[in-house]
C-alpha cells in the first residue's frame, strides 16, 4: 500500500466568508420559491431591489472608507443581509421602504462600526425595526396570500405597483391585503374576546405559512449538518417558544395561541436558522449560544403576547444582541490546566 506523505504545517482549510455566504443562499432558496409562489411575485422583487441596493450602498461607503472594493463586496455578507431582510418585509412594500432600510441596515448598522465581524446588532433586523417603528402602515399592509396562478397581479403589474405606486384598473388595498395572524391575535386579546376566531381565519391559508417555514427549517438544518450554523442557538429559541406558550395555552387555550401557530406564524424558523445564528452578532460560547437562543425565544412570546407589535423576532433579537458581551464573559469555557 502506497501512503501519500505531506509535509508541514498540516493546518485545516480555512472556511472563507464567501463560501459560507454562498451556502446561507443555498439554504434561502427553497423556502424562497414557495413564498414566492404563495405570496406572489412581490417576494422576488423584494429579494432582487434589497440584493442591488444593499450591494449599492455597500459599495458607496467602501468606497469613502478607501477599502478594497472587490474584497469588501465579494464576500456576500451584503447580498445575505439585503435577501433576509427582504424575506420579512411585506410583498407589495414600495422600493423606497426597502432603500431606507437597507441605509441602516448597510450604512449605519454595519459598516459605521467597522464592517463585517465589528458590528454589534444584526444588520437585517436593524433596518427592519427602523421602518417598522417609521412606517408602520407600510411594513404591516401584508396581501391575502394567493398562488400565482390565483393572483390577480402578474409580474409587470407588481414591478409597476412597487416602483411607481400605480394599481392596475380595479384593484387596491381593500381588495387584496388582510389581516395578519398574528395581527388577529393582538386585535381580539386587546378586545378580551377568545382567540377562536383567528385560528378560523388562519386555517384556510395555513400553507402558505407552514410550507415556507418547513423549508427554511429544513435548509437551516442543512447549514448545521455542514457545521455552518450552531444547532444550539436554535434548539434554544424553539424550546423556549414553544414551552412558554405551550403552558399558556394549556392553561388558558381560549386567550392565548398554540404552540404551533406561534412556530408557523411570521418569521419564527427563519430567524432560528438564519438569523439568530449570525455569527458575528450572536454569542462566541458553547452555553452562551443556548442562552441566547433561550433569551430570544422568550422575548418573542412577551412582545407577541403583551406588547404593541404583533411580531416580535426583530425585537428580540436586538434585545438578545445587547446581553451577548455579557453571556461570553459569564459563559466562558474553563482553560484547561486552570482551576
Amino acid at each position: 500500500m502506497t501512503a501519500s506523505l505531506r509535509s508541514s504545517p498540516h493546518l485545516a482549510a480555512v472556511a472563507r466568508t464567501d463560501r459560507i455566504m454562498r451556502q446561507v443562499l443555498y439554504a434561502l432558496c427553497p423556502g424562497t420559491a414557495l413564498l414566492v409562489f404563495f405570496w406572489g411575485w412581490g417576494v422576488l422583487l423584494n429579494v432582487l431591489l434589497a440584493v442591488i441596493l444593499a450591494l449599492c450602498f455597500e459599495a458607496i461607503i467602501v468606497l469613502l472608507r478607501r477599502k478594497p472594493l472587490g474584497i469588501v463586496l465579494g464576500d456576500g455578507s451584503a447580498v445575505v443581509c439585503g435577501w433576509l431582510l427582504a424575506l420579512c418585509l411585506p410583498p407589495l412594500v414600495s422600493w423606497w421602504v426597502i432603500a431606507v432600510a437597507l441605509v441602516f441596515a448597510i450604512v449605519f448598522a454595519k459598516q459605521l462600526y467597522g464592517g463585517l465581524g465589528h458590528n454589534l446588532f444584526n444588520p437585517a433586523m436593524v433596518g427592519y425595526v427602523v421602518v417598522l417603528l417609521s412606517f408602520p402602515r407600510e411594513v404591516t399592509l401584508w396581501p391575502v396570500p394567493l398562488p400565482l396562478g390565483a393572483s390577480p397581479l402578474d409580474f409587470m403589474d407588481t414591478l409597476r405597483l412597487k416602483l411607481l405606486g400605480q394599481w392596475p384598473p380595479g384593484l387596491g388595498w381593500d381588495s387584496l391585503s388582510g389581516a395578519t395572524i398574528l395581527d388577529q391575535l393582538r386585535t381580539l386579546r386587546s378586545q378580551g374576546q377568545t382567540l377562536a376566531l383567528a385560528h378560523e381565519l388562519w386555517q384556510p391559508h395555513a400553507y402558505a405559512f407552514v410550507g415556507p417555514a418547513l423549508a427554511f427549517g429544513l435548509g437551516g438544518l442543512w447549514l448545521i449538518y455542514r457545521g455552518l450554523a450552531d444547532w444550539r442557538i436554535p434548539l434554544g429559541m424553539l424550546l423556549s417558544l414553544s414551552l412558554l406558550a405551550g403552558l399558556f395555552w394549556w392553561l388558558d387555550p381560549a386567550h392565548y395561541a398554540s404552540p404551533l401557530l406561534h412556530l408557523f406564524s411570521g418569521a419564527v424558523l427563519l430567524g432560528a436558522f438564519f438569523i439568530a445564528t449570525d455569527p458575528v452578532t450572536a454569542s462566541t460560547t458553547p452555553l452562551g449560544r443556548f442562552l441566547f437562543g433561550l433569551g430570544i425565544g422568550v422575548f418573542i412570546f412577551i412582545i407577541r403576547t403583551w406588547g404593541s407589535y404583533p411580531d416580535a423576532l426583530a425585537f428580540a433579537v436586538l434585545l438578545m444582541n445587547s446581553t451577548v458581551p455579557l453571556l461570553d464573559h459569564y459563559t466562558r469555557p474553563k482553560v484547561f490546566g486552570h482551576p
